[in-house]
Order: C-alpha cells, then structure tokens, then sequence
C-alpha cells in the first residue's frame, strides 16, 4: 500500500508542475484579458443574477432549480473538507504562504469559472427534472467530440463521487474519531454505516432533493462556522498583523516552513485551492447547468461568485483559524487535525464537537454535490434507470468504505484524477471560449440598453449544437429591466 501511495503521490506530482498548473494559470489570465477582467467588473452583476425569479413553464412552475439552488448544489460539492482539512494540509506543508497562492488562483480562477458555467448553460439539454449540462454535454455539442465528452464524463465519475466522496466520508470519520479521542476502534464503521444510509435517503430522491437539502444546509453550516472563526480571530486579535505579514512574505519562500520552498508553496496552495473552489475543473458546470436562467451568462456569473464565497470567506477562515492560533507550524499535523487543535487551543474542548458538526453536514452536502455531478455525466454516457439505479448503490458502498480507508492514499488518488480531469476540461473550454466571449458581449449589450438580458438561440444563429434556448419564456425580446416580473 504504501509503494501504491508513493508511486500516485509522485505521478500527481509530476502531472501538476509540468502540466496542470502552467495550463491553468496561462489559460486563466487568457480569459482574464480577454473577457475584460470579468470575474472582478461583474461582480455587482453576480449579487444580482443570484436572486434572479426562476423562469416558469406554461403552467406556471419553475422550469428547473433556481440560480440560486444551483449555485448551492455547487457550493455544496465545493464547501466541504477542501475548506478545512485542505486549507490545514496547505499551511502544514507550504506554511501561510500557501494562502496567498490559493487567494491568487482563485482571482485567475475566477474568469475560467466564468468561462465554463457560460459554457455549461449554453449547451445544456432538457431531462425529467429540467436541464442537466456541463463539460461533456459542451464538447458534444459545441465540439462536435462525443469521445471526447465520454472521456471527460468517465474521470469526473471516478474523480468526484468516487474519490472526493471517499475523501468526505473519511473525514467526516477522522473528525468524529479525533472528538472520541482518535483511537476507538468502531467509530468508523459507525460513522460510515450512518454517513451512507443519509447518502441513500437523499440521491434516490432526485436532483429536486439534492437542491432543496444543498439550499438550507450549506448557509446555515457556512455561516457558523464563520462566525466560529470570527470569535478565533477576535481572541487573538494582536496577531492579525504579523498573520497577514506573514501570508505575503513567505509566499515567496523568504522562510521554509516544513519543507516549503517557493514550488512547493505554490504548488500545494494551488492545488488545494482547486480542490475547493474547482475553477477550471469542469465540476461547477455540471450544478450551473441545472439552473433556468434567461441568459447563460447569468449562472457563468453566478458560478464565479462561488469560487469567490468558497476560497475569500470559508477557505480564508480556516487559514485565520489556524494561523492566529498556532503561531508555530514547525512539525504541524496535517488535515482536519491541525484545524482541529487551532480551535481547541482557542475556544475548549467543545469547539471540538461542534466543528464535527458543522464537518458532518458540509461534508455530506458535498457527497450530494458530488454525487449529483456524476449522474449528470452517467446520464450523459447512457440514459438507462437501471444503471443510475446501480450507480447511486456504488456511491453509497464509496461513502461507507471511504470512511474506514486510508487517508493519505485517498488524497493523492484525488489529487491526480483531477489533474488530468482539469487538463481535458481547459482544453475544451479554451478551445470554446470564443461562444463564452460572444454571450459575454450580448449580455452587456442588454444590459448597457437598460434590459434584463434575455438569450435565445435565434440570436446567435452561427452558433450550432444548442438543444436549448428556443425563446423558453416565451416572449419576444429582452425584457425592461423596469419591468422584470418578481
């Protein structure tokens, strides 16, 4: 096992210096510029597209989830264990540096998220519960490549509801485990025994189900346990400073701290800020497709204020969580542990318990989050109940198994399934990313001509493989902002 664990940590490696990260960072600034900055100009437009009236059918009901719940059953597979065990791995292995590099990724990020939750919307198609889109369904349809969408849809179902779930169970169980004390044998089993009859109780139910659990409790966990960090901040109110200091001096590698030399800090703060906030992954199209919007660009805006909510709020708590509180990181656990102590140290023994909480509900809305991405993409494969039904049995025996498994090995295999997942879906965004460019402009259009942006495939003839967007709220042009129905 371990010869295994080292051969996949080195291969993920390898992959992310020489491949993945030159791509993504030289891909991101490409959209950055050519999009006109749009992750940081928009962002009044992402508050405001966030609570936009969910367009209705003929008889009245919603078309499919809102933006809104869509944006929550992405949250929901980004706010999870990348936010807090991740954000601890970072800082044990690259020290506060590694902060900086997962706020910078995040800002380039943030115009590739854009790119490819426009791109998602776009080529999305009908199904029982609404829409269902994302990568593969774009490189179908606007590509022209369904190998190619296959191959993206077969490493998303391995990376995502296989491995990440496996990585939140097992840390719902460590997190339950370390509050007993850390030895007690049974507690894993327990923990995954209950963690999959959850599972079971909500993906049988649907993507509805998926949305309407995602909705109330990513929030409501999110906001408590940024109000947690907020009291660990006013605690030790005196270090903010020199925590801050500290964030951008060694992101240079001006001080090693376990090891972290200016490649590793930026290699661990990008990967594990990707492990989060998955711009440029390929996953956030899969949730923005969902969403009945009147225009793409709408949830591609939407699905970029995630990645901000994700790494700038819950990401950057953990990282001020464990900072302030441990002002030594010589010799730091990694993972959940290091968050854990931070709290702890900070607030008592009850802290504890209530952090294997707020990690139980974030972490099982990331199984659903997670879940949902993969029966788009098995439905994607081939639309059949029998293996959907075989499907979800598989991810409720990951979710149990993942909880009794060993961690180190489970982190680097999702490590490198979502490298290579990152690489094929920056291909087939950047290759697209002119589609993404013209919405962009439409939008803008609209909107400079005072109207609440409203698209329509016969506005766009040029562009082939849409399945959607024959003029679905049945009307005739963009409607007046001043008269936007609520």
């Amino acid at each position: 096992m371990d010869a295994l664990n080292d051969f996949v940590l080195f291969f993920g490696d390898k992959l992310w210096s020489w491949a993945v990260l030159p791509i993504l960072v030289l891909l991101g600034l490409y959209f950055t510029f050519r999009s006109g900055v749009v992750q940081f100009r928009l962002i009044p437009e992402m508050f405001r597209t966030l609570t936009d009236r969910t367009p209705t059918d003929a008889e009245g009901r919603p078309q499919s989830v809102s933006a809104f719940q869509a944006f929550t059953i992405s949250a929901a597979s980004r706010v999870g264990v990348g936010n807090i065990a991740g954000v601890g791995t970072a800082i044990a292995i690259g020290g506060p540096g590694a902060v900086f590099w997962m706020w910078t990724m995040a800002f380039i990020g943030g115009a590739s998220s854009f790119i490819e939750s426009t791109l998602g919307q776009t080529f999305k198609v009908r199904d029982q519960d609404g829409f269902r889109g994302g990568p593969a369904y774009y490189m179908q349809y606007g590509l022209k490549a369904r190998w190619m969408g296959i191959v993206f849809a077969v490493i998303l179902i391995l990376c995502f509801p296989f491995s990440f779930n496996s990585l939140q169970a097992n840390t719902i169980s460590a997190t339950i485990s370390g509050s007993f004390g850390g030895d007690v044998a049974w507690i894993p089993w327990v923990v995954g025994a209950v963690l999959a009859t959850l599972t079971a109780l909500v993906i049988f139910g649907g993507v509805r189900r998926i949305a309407s659990v995602s909705s109330k409790v990513v929030p409501l966990m999110a906001l408590v346990y940024l109000l947690l960090g907020l009291v660990i901040v006013a605690i030790h109110i005196e270090r903010l400073p020199e925590v801050f200091a500290s964030i951008y001096t060694q992101a240079w590698g001006t001080k090693e701290v376990a090891g972290g030399a200016l490649g590793t800090i930026i290699m661990v703060g990008a990967k594990r800020g990707m492990f989060s906030n998955e711009a440029g992954l390929g996953s956030a199209p899969n949730a923005g497709a969902t969403a009945a919007v009147t225009h793409p660009v709408k949830q591609g805006l939407v699905q970029t204020l995630g990645v901000y909510f994700d790494t700038f709020l819950v990401c950057s708590i953990t990282a001020f969580i464990v900072l302030v509180a441990t002002p030594d990181l010589a010799n730091a656990e990694q993972g959940i542990a290091l968050t854990q102590n931070a709290l702890v140290s900070s607030l008592g023994s009850w802290s504890n318990v209530a952090l294997s909480v707020i990690i139980f509900l974030l972490a099982f809305s990331s199984i659903l989050g997670n879940y949902y991405y993969g029966e788009s993409n098995i439905e994607f494969i081939r639309a059949h109940r029998g293996v959907l039904q075989g499907y979800r049995a598989l991810v409720v025996l990951v979710v149990f198994l993942g909880s009794i498994a060993s961690a180190d090995l489970i982190w680097n295999t999702a490590d490198s399934i979502m490298g290579i997942m990152a690489i094929v879906n920056l291909i087939a965004i950047a290759l697209l990313s002119g589609v993404a460019f013209k919405l962009l402009r439409d939008y803008l259009d609209q909107r400079r001509a005072g109207l609440d942006p409203v698209f329509t495939r016969e506005r766009m003839p040029e562009l082939t493989g849409i399945q959607c967007w024959e003029d679905e709220l049945s009307v005739t042009g963009p409607i007046p902002v001043s008269g936007r129905r609520r």
